[in-house]
């Protein structure tokens, strides 16, 4: 399988803090990747340093070859590559659903707007909300918000899609219909890398389930591995936490 993203020794601090700690780690073409772990493990530094939004302190990002973090490197034509889908949505709130989904494309993939709008519209019936192109950000619920973010990311279409944890501001009775469209997602062979504490998600879409915890990578396997046969002992115990809850 082909890497998509490697990650090599990756660090990062925030003044004396290590946040993360010799990370290393890949996604394959294809792959559905879940990451989880107690807050505070990291796990959201690790999607913000793949992305660049934060700047390691150490190691390497090696995306089709080369490492991103050298100097010479091209960082935004690296970030259109990378759709990110964040807690918040991250929604313009004067820009109707349409044009939030238009605007990366002109500005920075300089489609034209025709383009851009066939391609919105494309992505905005895959989320379910082709019929609310006109709607502001603020005439929307959380679900919705949350869905036309995820047809931004894809309108770029971006090699990989960053999740960081999609539904952890959304009111109980919106999360089934975010996963739902992720599930669906993840059966179209988009490689997705994810950052969720929905455990039962994780189970059931993931190709790979990885592991964090004070900053490094306790384990990593298939769903059936980690949920079913965890061979690390704090692994073991965040499960039984999570899931006595």
């Amino acid at each position: 399988m082909k890497n998509v993203i490697e990650i090599q020794h990756l660090s990062k601090s925030f003044g004396t803090h290590e946040v993360l700690k010799d990370i290393d780690f890949s996604v394959n073409k294809g792959e559905v990747v879940c990451v989880i772990g107690s807050s505070g493990s990291g796990k959201s530094t690790l999607l913000r340093c793949i992305n660049l939004l934060e700047r390691p302190s150490g190691g390497q990002i090696v995306y089709q070859g080369e490492n991103i973090l050298d100097n010479n490197h091209n960082i935004n034509n690296y970030r259109t590559k990378l759709g990110m889908v964040f807690q918040s949505f991250n929604l313009f709130n004067n820009l109707n659903v349409l044009t939030n989904c238009i605007v990366g494309q002109t500005k920075v993939l300089k489609r034209s707007k025709s383009d851009a709008e066939n391609v919105a519209m494309k992505y905005l019936k895959v989320v379910g909300l082709d019929r609310y192109i006109n709607a502001k950000p603020h005439q929307l619920s959380g679900g919705q918000k949350q869905r036309v973010a995820i047809a931004r990311a894809l309108s770029m279409e971006p090699d990989v899609l960053l999740f960081d944890e999609p539904t952890s501001a959304l009111d109980p009775e919106m999360v089934g219909e975010v996963l739902k469209v992720m599930k669906e997602l993840a059966g179209t062979g988009l490689t997705m890398l994810i950052v969720t504490h929905e455990m039962e998600f994780a189970r059931e879409v993931s190709d790979r389930v990885v592991f964090m915890d004070k900053g490094v990578i306790v384990e990593e396997g298939s769903p059936e591995q980690i949920f079913n046969h965890p061979q690390n002992e704090r692994t073991k115990a965040f499960l039984k936490r999570t899931f006595k809850q």
